[in-house]
């Protein structure tokens, strides 16, 4: 192991372990270097790669700090990584988000009052006037947080909304016949919201597993078209 990983490793553990608690200040760099058996350049590379994770923030002139260590601090990375991701990496993005989101639909399913699902209806009727793919791709994402929020897990919500960014969604839509693709999302989201209006969970999740295997297969198809390089791994 690296020592700059073993440096990471260590400075991990005192933080898993509680030895060092969200927002507390490190120890001074000599001390903490000699606490951890760490040559001082190991501890100021460990740091950097901390800092760049969010694990820790460094206040100038004032010394580094663990940082809260909430989801959405955390996650920002992967927020990042979804927003650049293409090809194969974008695949597996939607996978992900495919295994997760139909399960938290079906479970919305139950949960959704009457407020919920007019909030719902009106948001499909705005995608439906969109005019841009920005403004559709805009309207979807609030569609589908929507649902998942009424759980009341934010953790949920934030780890799917980084799994398909706005970005992502907006060059796939591009990538696929427009039209063709803007009218299937427009029919698998009314099937959705059928399924959720009648609050058969297992509807739910079986229309939102079809929307979601659609995207995938929109941009498996991009893939496989030579004019689509900027989707392509």
């Amino acid at each position: 192991m690296a020592l700059t990983d073993e440096a990471i490793d260590k400075i991990k553990g005192m933080i898993v372990s509680g030895e060092l608690a969200p927002g507390s200040r490190l120890p001074k760099e000599e001390i903490l270097a000699g606490q951890l058996g760490l040559s001082r350049s190991s501890l100021r590379e460990a740091v950097r790669a901390l800092t760049a994770m969010r694990i820790l923030i460094t206040r100038q002139g004032d010394g580094t700090y663990v940082s809260s260590l909430e989801p959405h601090v955390l996650l920002d990375g992967l927020s990042f990584a979804a927003d650049v991701s293409r090809g194969r990496t974008a695949q597996q993005l939607l996978q992900v988000r495919r295994m997760l989101e139909p399960q938290a639909t079906g479970l919305a399913a139950a949960l959704l009052g009457p407020d919920d699902l007019e909030e719902l209806r009106g948001i499909l009727d705005l995608s439906r006037s969109a005019t841009t793919v920005e403004e559709f791709v805009a309207h979807d994402i609030a569609f589908h947080l929507r649902i998942v929020e009424v759980i009341g897990n934010p953790v949920l919500s934030l780890l799917l909304r980084v799994l398909s960014t706005r970005t992502q969604r907006a060059r796939i839509v591009r990538g696929s016949r427009m039209d063709h693709a803007l009218e299937n999302a427009h029919r698998d989201h009314e099937e959705i919201l059928h399924a959720l209006q009648a609050r058969d969970s297992l509807l739910a999740v079986s229309a939102a597993t079809v929307h979601i295997a659609a995207v995938e297969q929109w941009l498996a198809d991009g893939l496989d078209d030579a004019s689509l390089r900027d989707m392509g791994d």
